[in-house]
């Protein structure tokens, strides 16, 4: 390398070179120094390429140095480029004046960035004076390439001069500096050690081809010219070397800013990651409650109560089996979006938005909906089993009734249509009279049987009974049946009379018997029913009640049975009279068929039945204890478990606010109180057990608790949601802690005034509020500042704020985090200042993955200067943040 600090060394000609004061080498243009043509060719070849590598970026160049700037277009575009800033407006007319006008505000421009321009004038540019025109183009060189180059404190222009007046160009003109100077920085594009100091031609080449290919730095001068003159001119040497310490200068930019776009690259690839794992996490949750909630909204109704039972059994496996890992699922999933968004804040990302329908609180919802479906299904489930287990009831009563009814109207048709009375003698007719008496009695008596019977069939139809046709069409014989009774019985009744006013003889006493024993039989036909009656009870109190009312009829026996007695006693005064007139009874009793053999035969079933009875009502009285017994041993274990949940509850909502020692600690303390949690997960199970047992004993309330399974299956999910959702804000407060750096001491800090801030904000809303954070040292104060705070740590005015968007907010300004404005710039530097870039850029300065992550994403640039395959990598930076960080 070339020593530029020499201050004695000699020239490769034998001479040292002339020395020359670097403040005046931008006044010597009015010398004789451009005299010679081999330094004026290279200045001139030199100084054009300089110019084109900046005119390249407005779409332009030009050929001829001291022509192409005689308008002053052209060298006000390069002055625009090269130092970013606008001229003023060009004037576009041919004359002379307006080229003289263009050209002066270029060098009045010149001259603003304090610039001596020394015999320079704009005539001399417009009149393409060359020795000018170069010199012009120097001073910007001067001012714009090299004066701002920093060597150990100096100016790289005033090094530079000094260097070339005093030491040896000799590596310059041999290569070995140009290459040396490229192998410094790029040692892959040059084999140094390979290199020949007696082989300048190749060297020079090398250097110039490997600079061109690899730097994107122009051909500036000729390995020819260089090695054929004595002494190469310094200026084009300077312009040169300047364009590898910018070149040089740019790649490290482009190296820092490559890093950066792959840091954000790859905190958005992950980011998009996580939000994929949430889609489809929360689609596929929703799918199944889709699925679930019609199957639970299914009112079909079963005929049979065994049907019915299968369906509660199938819907107890749906709790117990099917929906324990979907609430699972559910807390992962807000765990899951919560954490997303915790990094996206963060990344200085925008907040996740799910796809339509798949919001935390579209899933919350969709839950709501599915729980209120349940609790439906089973509401209709256990109202369609006391429906059907009344229908097999009210069935099984109709069928008796029915049965004994229509036993009872057996023949009754053919009594009553009989023509025996006109045969009869008035004896005969007096008692046939007296017998249609009693039965009208005994019709009359069975007429609120048959009114029972059309009540059951009614009510069997208002509950859609399942076998009501036939129901119906027994009920419909019965009654059409009935009318006919009825109009026989009145048809007979009037011939009876009509035969009575010609035979006129009755038997008081057997008329007496008939009349009384018609009710009694019918009394002790009431009384084996009601004795053989099926009965349901729900509960101890019912239960005895019927015990009660069996109790009291069985008091009134003793009455009952005076009354068969005396019943008896008519037909035994019957028989006695007889006997004692000599009178010869010619059959049964001609009023009625009600024997007193009849009447001890059913009074001997009543008594039968009567202890039937009392065995029945004491094994159902066994049985509801029995139930009794399940109601008080889930709600003993209820009343545990429901105050547990509750303090539970409670203990980690203080757990929450009184966070001690470290997050890790907490983190640990909060999985071992989880642990223990699930640990009383068997206590949740054999409650479990209980309740279905009572489910199956259909027991449909507790006098004992006010806590249902249900209420205590909602309390167990919510602990375990409120437990996992503590552990998780834990772990982001761990994550935002190590990517903000916040310390343990900040920590404890934020979550003391946190603390706080959460008992008195209610107090201060309305009111001046102070905050003071001493991280910074500023102090916020005001209503206004006030709502300013609550803006950011409640941007959804929901009247919460969370601990987590609290330490966002005391950390937010001392963070260093990425920008929008921050990416555009590192893509800016790698397209080289261009508006777009190209997808070659991307691949050649970020890695392969990353590159063709940014490529399949970028849309293509339509920008005034858009090229063939240019991608607008603002909008994509823009995208990565949101409008709002612009």
């Amino acid at each position: 390398m070339v020593d530029y600090h020499a201050s004695n060394s000699q020239a490769s000609s034998g001479g040292p070179a002339i020395y020359m004061d670097p403040r005046e080498q931008e006044n010597d243009w009015d010398r004789d120094l451009l005299l010679d043509p081999a330094w004026e060719k290279q200045q001139r070849k030199t100084f054009t390429a300089w110019c084109n590598s900046h005119l390249r970026k407005a779409g332009t160049q030009i050929e001829n140095i001291e022509e192409d700037f005689r308008d002053g277009l052209k060298l006000m575009l390069l002055l625009e480029v090269i130092s970013g800033e606008r001229l003023p407006k060009p004037e576009r007319g041919k004359m002379r004046v307006h080229k003289i006008n263009n050209v002066n505000k270029a060098l009045d421009y010149i001259a603003g960035k304090g610039v001596k321009l020394v015999s320079i004038g704009a005539e001399e540019i417009v009149d393409g004076n060359a020795k000018m025109t170069l010199g012009m183009i120097w001073t910007i060189i001067l001012r714009f390439a090299i004066q701002d180059i920093s060597v150990e404190g100096q100016s790289l222009s005033t090094v530079f001069l000094i260097s070339l007046a005093l030491s040896y160009i000799a590596s310059w003109k041999d290569g070995l500096a140009f290459n040396a100077l490229i192998h410094r920085h790029r040692p892959e594009l040059i084999d140094y050690d390979k290199l020949r100091k007696d082989d300048p031609l190749t060297n020079l080449n090398n250097a110039f081809e490997v600079a061109e290919k690899y730097l994107d730095i122009p051909k500036m001068m000729d390995a020819e010219d260089i090695v054929g003159t004595l002494r190469p001119d310094e200026k084009a040497i300077m312009t040169y070397v300047s364009c590898f310490y910018h070149a040089f200068s740019g790649a490290q930019k482009a190296e820092t800013a490559a890093n950066r776009i792959c840091k954000v690259l790859a905190v958005n690839q992950e980011n998009e990651h996580l939000m994929e794992d949430y889609e489809k996490l929360a689609s596929d949750l929703l799918d199944w409650i889709r699925r679930t909630i019609p199957w639970l909204e299914n009112r079909a109704p079963e005929k049979t109560m065994a049907e019915m039972q299968q369906k509660l059994e199938d819907f107890r496996g749906y709790r117990r089996v099917h929906k324990p890992p979907k609430v699972q699922e559910k807390c992962q999933l807000e765990i899951n979006f919560n954490t997303l968004q915790t990094k996206l804040r963060l990344s200085n990302r925008p907040a996740f938005m799910p796809s339509e329908g798949r919001m935390v609180s579209d899933i919350n919802g969709s839950w709501h909906n599915l729980e209120g479906a349940e609790k439906g299904y089973e509401e209709w489930m256990l109202n369609e089993i006391r429906r059907l287990e009344r229908l097999d009831h009210l069935a099984e009563k109709f069928r008796q009734k029915a049965t004994i009814h229509e036993s009872w109207t057996d023949g009754k048709e053919a009594m009553l249509t009989q023509k025996d009375y006109e045969t009869a003698s008035l004896s005969e007719v007096k008692a046939l009279l007296r017998k249609h008496e009693a039965f009208e009695s005994d019709l009359a008596a069975h007429q609120d049987r048959v009114e029972q019977i059309a009540a059951i069939a009614q009510e069997l139809n208002e509950l859609d009974y399942y076998d009501s046709p036939s129901v119906n069409a027994r009920c419909q014989k019965i009654c059409e049946q009935w009318d006919a009774l009825g109009s026989l019985t009145q048809s007979r009744r009037e011939s009876l009379e009509r035969t009575e006013k010609q035979l006129e003889s009755i038997d008081e006493l057997y008329l007496e018997y008939a009349k009384r024993a018609a009710p009694f039989n019918n009394w002790m036909e009431g009384a084996m029913e009601d004795l053989q009656d099926m009965f349901i009870v729900h509960n101890i109190e019912e239960i005895q009640g019927l015990i009660t009312a069996h109790e009291q009829f069985k008091s009134t026996l003793p009455e009952a049975n005076k009354e068969r007695e005396a019943i008896q006693a008519i037909q035994a005064e019957v028989q006695k009279i007889a006997q004692y007139n000599g009178i010869k009874l010619s059959g049964g009793n001609p009023y009625t068929t009600i024997t007193p053999k009849t009447i001890d035969n059913k009074w001997d079933k009543v008594e039968q039945l009567v202890p039937q009875r009392d065995q029945a009502l004491q094994e159902e009285l066994a049985k509801q204890q029995s139930n009794d017994h399940l109601r008080r041993k889930f709600a003993t274990q209820a009343n545990i478990v429901g105050p547990w949940i509750q303090t539970k509850m409670e203990e980690i909502g203080r757990i929450s606010i009184e966070m001690n020692g470290t997050l890790e600690d907490q983190l640990v303390n909060l999985r071992e109180y989880e642990q223990s949690i699930i640990e009383y997960k068997p206590n949740i199970d054999q409650l479990e057990g209980d309740h279905q047992l009572i489910q199956e004993a259909l027991i449909f309330d507790n006098k004992y608790t006010a806590y249902t399974m249900e209420h205590l299956r909602v309390g167990w999910e919510q602990l375990l949601t409120t437990i996992a959702r503590t552990i998780n804000e834990i772990e982001n407060q761990i994550l935002t802690r190590d990517a903000k750096g916040i310390s343990q001491e900040q920590l404890h800090e934020y979550r003391t005034s946190f603390n706080h801030f959460d008992k008195v904000r209610g107090q201060h809303r309305g009111s001046t509020w102070e905050i003071r954070r001493e991280g910074t040292g500023g102090h916020l104060s005001g209503d206004a500042e006030f709502a300013r705070i609550m803006g950011i740590v409640d941007p959804n005015n929901s009247g919460v704020v969370t601990f987590q968007a609290f330490i966002d907010f005391m950390s937010r300004e001392t963070t260093d985090t990425d920008t929008a404005d921050q990416v555009i710039a590192s893509f800016k530097i790698l397209a080289a200042d261009k508006n777009f870039i190209m997808a070659e850029e991307l691949r050649r300065e970020l890695p392969p993955d990353q590159a063709e992550y940014c490529i399949a994403r970028m849309a293509p640039y339509s920008g005034p200067d858009a090229k063939p395959g240019a991608l607008d990598y603002m909008s994509f930076s823009t995208a990565l943040y949101g409008e709002s960080d612009l």
